[in-house]
């Protein structure tokens, strides 16, 4: 128990001082600690209810939560992470690790390029927001992270919304693909509750804790932590993948 607190705290204070989703940090630390592939992404979307809950609830007290721009693209999220469960077990362990290695990649790329915002936002139909979220909520419960870092440019660079509304907008959409992939992965015997609620319930400290640390450093020391951290993700996996480092 005291192992899973701390890691909890842990992935919270890394999430909270990093902006980003707890499953791209928690899925390799697991995977570190000798848990099972398919068993690190189950308990890394228990993870992500919490925090996407917990943090949506601190945007909306902000008033930085628009709700009707997400909506359409959560609900496709939620009907495409029902499938996670089933892509997860058409997967081996280490097929799904080369995904998240992929995905990490594109994460650490990423920090490159800044994304182009506009004044005003573009009006696209339901239908087309509804099929952004449907394979984008597969994508991201099949490896067991949230998905706004990749949501969040296709809603500032194509949508054109404000920066700070699609980082919100990015968390409350992990919501509804995190409570779906939750059902889905629990179909396919994946999850283990009493470890994903126990780190879940101590990432909701470390979260305050690394908002309280973002807020006393520099953006550059912050953005260059980043960056280190997922080398060392992409690293390790590529040694666990290709016992190559």
């Amino acid at each position: 128990m005291l192992e899973l607190v701390l890691l909890g705290s842990f992935v919270g204070i890394l999430s909270g001082f990093f902006g980003i989703g707890g499953g791209t940090i928690l899925v390799p630390l697991l995977l570190m600690l000798g848990y099972e592939t398919k068993m690190a992404i189950g308990i890394s979307v228990v993870q992500m209810i919490f925090s996407s809950v917990y943090g949506s609830y601190l945007n909306n007290k902000k008033g930085t939560l628009d709700v009707p721009i997400v909506l359409f693209i959560g609900l496709g999220g939620f009907v495409g992470a029902l499938l996670s469960g089933l892509i997860v077990k058409a997967f081996s362990d280490e097929s799904l690790e080369l995904i998240f290695l992929s995905f990490a990649t594109f994460a650490l790329l990423r920090l490159f390029f800044k994304t182009k915002e506009h004044k005003d936002q573009r009006e696209v139909s339901n239908i087309v927001l509804f099929s952004i979220g449907v394979p984008l909520g597969a994508l991201s419960m099949t490896i067991g992270v949230g998905g706004s870092i990749i949501l969040v440019p296709i809603l500032v660079g194509f949508l054109h919304v404000p920066l700070k509304k699609a980082i919100s907008a990015g968390l409350f959409f992990v919501v509804f693909s995190s409570v779906s992939g939750l059902i889905s992965h629990a179909m396919s015997s994946n999850v283990d509750f009493s470890s994903g609620v126990m780190i879940g319930i101590a990432s909701l400290f470390g979260v305050y804790v690394g908002i309280m640390l973002k807020d006393a450093v520099g953006e550059k020391l912050q953005r260059n932590l980043l960056v280190t951290f997922y080398l060392s993700v992409v690293l390790y996996l590529i040694q666990r993948i290709f016992n190559i480092i």
